[in-house]
């Protein structure tokens, strides 16, 4: 603070004139700020090799615990919660199995952790949080973590024979909890860190048998029980993680073109839920298809493969909406599709009519436990919906919706014929409506009749 004194002239008083100065502390706290990089969302993040996300947190207020591991952290954002432990410590049990069989070829664990380290910075820059881990600890994960799933797949592949007394498959309820915590976002290494590991521990005689993505997606099926002859056909999948891969095997190999916007016309257009597509005649059925993602609309019926509705789709759902929110250089299939199930649903009955037309199979609760879960999958979510791959079926939906003779006629039929008391109801007030004409008739035609 400087102060400056002034004479007074024509009996003005004196007075100070305070200039403000920067403190040197001040100024040193943020210059060093701005050479800081980021480190919550650091710069590897809008690259499209950045993968892995912190879930956003509007997104963990709406669906709660969804995107957490329950009991087994895999890489660096859930790693060395209490939670964990138990089957941490059974990690180090499968990479010592592991090691037993490789020793045969001459591998031992200082191989695999040489074989991973070219690959750390690369896998560093998957995550959009900067890893705040040194070298050794963090390549002494990513073989801790890569090895443990590699030999869970194996295990579950019958590669690999399981030990009777081994707790994490005596116990029934582990390996569904490995199913959902294996597709967390949050809860991924790279798949090139997997492949890696694969590789390098194939014993002599594996070179024909099933790659790391056949095996991961024979894994995850045991839970979607998808046809096998289903699975086959992604075989030369690429995945940038667990999640991701799982993901592409459920977009449709020939995959439904997204509608172009043209400015000249009318935008696409959010439908409306069942209970009013039905009042507007139109129909929803279900169709077989190798993915529940081939939705068609035709000639008024809305056609759509049956999804299972459980813990594990639901986990899966989320996490690849929260993915595809992230991660801007892949494509919103996922999306697409909750934004639909969210358009479709608003009750309970709007899921009750869909279980009823083998639309939803619901093991997930009650029929308002899914409409309270699909309600919350398409809420908060970035969605161009000129630009999906569904894009033409909302806007053919509601034109027809809109085509006046067609909800006229349906609502008609709606109210009342759409079940048997409406038309017994219906009937009788026509019968009512006839006897009421004919005894007016009757009743005024001796007055008017010829002849009178």
């Amino acid at each position: 603070m400087v102060e400056m004194g002034s004479n007074s002239f024509g009996g003005g008083n004196d007075h100070a004139i305070k200039i403000w100065e920067v403190k040197k502390d001040r100024l040193a706290s943020m210059q060093q700020q701005i050479l800081e990089a980021p480190k919550i969302l650091s710069k590897a993040a809008g690259r499209s090799s950045c993968c892995i996300f912190r879930i956003p947190q509007r997104l963990v207020e709406i669906n709660g615990m969804s995107y957490q591991p329950h009991i087994v952290s895999i890489g660096p954002y859930h790693r060395g919660k209490p939670q964990h432990k138990m089957i941490e410590e059974h990690k180090w049990q499968y990479l010592g199995s592991l090691l037993s069989r490789t020793q045969s070829k001459g591998l031992g664990l200082e191989d695999y952790l040489k074989a991973i380290q070219p690959l750390e910075m690369k896998a560093r820059e998957c995550y959009s949080e900067t890893v705040h881990l040194d070298t050794d600890e963090f390549i002494e994960m990513m073989v801790l973590d890569g090895c443990f799933i590699i030999e869970l797949f194996r295990k579950v592949g019958n590669l690999v024979p399981i030990e009777f007394d081994d707790p994490l498959f005596s116990m029934a309820w582990t390996v569904s909890f490995f199913h959902r915590d294996l597709i967390r976002l949050e809860n991924q290494l790279p798949f090139f860190v997997l492949e890696c590991l694969f590789n390098l521990s194939k014993l002599p005689g594996e070179e024909t048998g099933p790659s790391l993505v056949m095996l991961a997606l024979e894994f995850f099926d045991y839970a979607l029980q998808r046809p096998e002859g289903v699975i086959k056909k992604y075989h030369n999948l690429e995945g940038k993680h667990l999640l991701d891969l799982l993901r592409s095997s459920i977009i449709p190999l020939i995959p439904q073109e997204p509608h172009t916007y043209d400015k000249s016309n009318s935008p696409s257009h959010i439908i409306h839920c069942v209970s009013k597509l039905r009042r507007a005649g139109i129909k929803l059925q279900s169709v077989k298809a190798d993915t529940f993602l081939t939705v068609k609309f035709r000639h008024g019926v809305i056609e759509m493969p049956t999804i299972t509705v459980d813990e594990f789709t639901s986990t899966f759902l989320l996490n690849c909406v929260a993915f595809e929110q992230c991660h801007s250089h892949c494509s919103n299939h996922i999306t697409t599709y909750a934004t639909l199930l969210d358009c479709l649903i608003n009750t309970s009955k709007d899921v009750e009519y869909l279980c009823d037309r083998n639309i939803i199979e619901n093991y997930f609760g009650t029929d308002g436990d899914v409409a309270h879960f699909i309600n919350g999958l398409g809420k908060e979510v970035a969605f161009d919906i000129n630009r999906c791959y569904l894009s033409k079926l909302f806007n053919d939906v509601h034109h027809y919706y809109r085509n006046s003779w067609h909800v006229q006629w349906a609502s008609f039929k709606y109210t009342y014929f759409d079940t048997p008391w409406s038309f017994i109801s219906a009937f009788a007030a026509l019968i009512l409506l006839l006897l009421t004409l004919a005894q007016t008739f009757f009743t005024v035609y001796p007055y008017y009749r010829p002849g009178r």
